[in-house]
């Protein structure tokens, strides 16, 4: 039987588009025709990357000794993000269980390829950030939802993941801060959730990609108090850098090895250029940096969340890190993608509706993320206030 030139695999009947960023490409195709658009739609922060960053980017590019570096990354930088679990969390992480990966996706890529084998489940809560479930189709396993609500802050509950496990599933992803709801776990539920999986034979991957941005809390990780947890991070958020691609990953002890043979064949290994750049990331000049726009973040939040609520935006669990706010539009509308196509189209402003995190209420929910100026924030509300009225 002769298939078709454009036949596809059938996972690819599963994978959705990523619908933040078809509502992207709709921003700048009205900005290309004049339009002024506040963008609220991307989670990528509007500052430019850190200058210690670049400086050392350049430095180092001048030098023209840009070559594949080891699979695992350079160990200077997996030294230095251990040094930085230490000074900063106090947790003991030893440098070789640390994977420097073509950003999170890459880590997350390499945990579940290591660990999930053709039909195990994932536990995912819904609403998350959608790539994490089509990861796990992609490695021929099945993501679960496990639906979350405000009243567990947008967190599943050791109960609600002892319901859902099954005899094929593999284990549980969470995200602490969380994408799309910004909301966080404490460190006893994390360890709650954790006893919980391992009595069942299962892995935590534990995304803390958001790391840093918190706000009237104290920052934390999984890795304080445990080890044999999967822990995804990434230089993007916190760190400012986007576009360099770079991540890392922290394995429990004995699966460096056999993940390293995995990123030789995934990546070869992560941008040279990136690697080298991250050093300066943990500078005491660059992290004084990234504290300011920590700031400068709860700021933004402090203004957006009031006058969202204002203007019938229901917001019943507060957002306690990264840089969103995951707002129900009951009140306004029963389809929030309608409303994203209108707030985009007659009043330029870009949100997220929820049709991308799950399949949990999406047409009650937009997110908005605070990633750009107090002006533009206030600007964009009064916006929404013209086209509501």
């Amino acid at each position: 039987m002769t298939r078709s030139p454009l036949s596809l695999a059938d996972r690819m009947t599963d994978i959705r588009p990523f619908h933040v960023m078809e509502l992207l490409r709709r921003a700048r195709e009205l900005e290309a025709q004049g339009r002024d658009i506040i963008h609220m739609e991307i989670g990528e922060p509007d500052f430019p990357s850190p200058p210690p960053v670049v400086e050392a980017a350049t430095r180092f590019l001048a030098r023209g000794d840009v070559h594949y570096t080891p699979a695992l990354g350079i160990a200077p930088l997996r030294e230095a993000i251990a040094r930085f679990y230490q000074d900063r969390f106090g947790a003991n992480v030893a440098p070789e269980r640390i994977v420097v990966t073509p950003g999170a996706s890459g880590a997350l890529m390499l945990a579940l390829a290591a660990t999930t084998n053709p039909g195990d489940s994932w536990l995912l809560p819904d609403p998350t950030y959608p790539s994490n479930r089509h990861l796990v189709r992609a490695f021929e396993g099945v993501a679960r939802a496990v639906p979350v609500n405000a009243d567990s802050a947008y967190q599943p509950t050791v109960a609600a993941v002892e319901a859902a496990w099954q005899p094929n599933t593999r284990g549980l992803i969470v995200a602490s801060p969380a994408n799309p709801t910004g909301t966080l776990l404490t460190q006893p539920e994390i360890e709650a959730l954790r006893q919980s999986v391992r009595a069942r034979g299962g892995h935590l991957i534990v995304d803390e990609i958001y790391q840093g941005l918190t706000y009237g809390v104290d920052s934390s990780t999984a890795l304080q108090s445990m080890d044999d947890v999967f822990v995804v991070n990434s230089f993007s958020k916190y760190f400012g850098m986007t576009g360099w691609r770079l991540g890392w990953l922290v394995a429990p002890e004995g699966y460096a090895r056999e993940i390293e043979r995995l990123a030789q064949h995934f990546f070869i290994s992560a941008s040279t250029i990136a690697q080298q750049a991250a050093l300066a990331a943990f500078s005491p000049a660059c992290l004084d940096i990234l504290e300011s726009r920590r700031q400068a973040f709860a700021e933004r939040r402090n203004i957006l969340l009031p006058a969202l609520r204002d203007l019938g935006f229901k917001v019943a669990s507060e957002p306690q890190g990264a840089f969103y706010i995951y707002s129900d539009v009951s009140a306004l509308t029963d389809d929030s993608e309608t409303l994203a196509r209108r707030l985009i189209e007659e009043a330029g402003v870009a949100a997220t509706p929820g049709i991308d995190f799950g399949d949990n209420r999406p047409r009650q929910h937009l997110r908005f993320a605070y990633t750009t100026s107090q002006s533009r924030l206030a600007e964009a509300a009064e916006r929404i206030r013209r086209i509501l009225a």
